[in-house]
């Protein structure tokens, strides 16, 4: 999170790029976890510089400067994501610049969200990206590899609470943004857009939906968590019912996952996690 002003070797790299923003206001931006956000206002444009702090990869959230870049140039004028503008590999880390999308974060439409992934999930895009494996043995290994890595009384008992199910591996790969959390949602006056693309990749595009409708997740980014009625009315408004019913085969094994990250991250100090595992926990009982 930008909490201080930006270094002069920055700002000098910027100023100097020929993107008339010599004389831009820099303002520190919220709402992001992991990277550094700045606005960049003149009279005649505003423009994000996002900062990537380079130590802050996650078992389930890559953070990918690179992968963003690629992903921003396939998505360009597509009216998904926002408009690369230029993008530097500095002595700080790597730093892009994209046209700021103004409006609010995202909070209650889910509607929006599912019609939103679903035309996402339907582009035919070749980008080099890396592949995220897919189906339960998938997802099994990726969370027993998290749980190996917190070693703590709680790890052994979430390990005890492992599914059964045997899902398949997705037969055909599909663009996904992942990490579809509401502070990646804006609500733009030409529609809602998906913004903060570390983490893309081709795969499953359940991968999407669940990080969406995880209950961890909803509240670490300062929200409710959807009840029933809504998530059934996002899965019905996404309308795609062979990934929504993979999604419901799939979604024990996504709880699992989400509360071993969340335990993971609480291990290291992010204390608010330590709520966001029990209520994944929760939902994995109810299966």
């Amino acid at each position: 999170m930008a909490d201080k002003i930006p270094s002069k070797v920055l700002r000098d790299l910027i100023d100097n790029a020929g993107l008339d923003l010599a004389n831009a206001v820099w303002s520190p931006m919220t709402g992001g976890r992991t990277n550094s956000l700045w606005k960049l206002e003149t009279q005649r444009k505003c423009v994000v510089a996002k900062l990537f702090n380079d130590q802050a990869v996650t078992p389930l959230f890559p953070n990918d400067g690179f992968a963003e870049i690629t992903a921003l140039k396939a998505l360009k004028q597509l009216g998904i994501a926002p408009d690369l503008i230029a993008h530097f590999q500095t002595s700080h880390g790597i730093c892009i610049l994209y046209r700021h999308i103004e409006g609010p974060t995202w909070s209650d439409d889910v509607v929006g969200v599912a019609n939103l992934l679903a035309r996402l999930h339907s582009l035919d895009i070749h980008a080099p990206m890396r592949v995220v494996e897919s189906g339960s043995e998938a997802l099994r290994k990726q969370t027993e590899a998290v749980l190996n890595d917190c070693q703590t009384k709680e790890a052994e008992k979430l390990r005890a609470l492992m599914p059964t199910s045997c899902v398949s591996p997705m037969s055909r790969l599909h663009l996904i943004h992942g990490d579809v959390v509401s502070t990646n949602l804006i609500s733009a006056p030409s529609g809602l857009r998906l913004i903060d693309w570390q983490c893309p990749g081709v795969g499953d595009p359940c991968e999407d939906i669940a990080v969406f409708l995880s209950p961890a997740m909803q509240t670490l980014y300062g929200n409710i968590p959807l009840n029933q009625t809504q998530i059934t009315e996002f899965l019905a408004a996404y309308d795609q019912p062979e990934i929504t019913d993979r999604y419901e085969k799939l979604r024990p094994w996504f709880h699992w996952r989400m509360a071993a990250y969340c335990l993971w991250k609480a291990a290291r100090g992010a204390t608010d996690y330590a709520n966001a595992t029990a209520l994944e926990v929760e939902q994995l009982s109810r299966n």
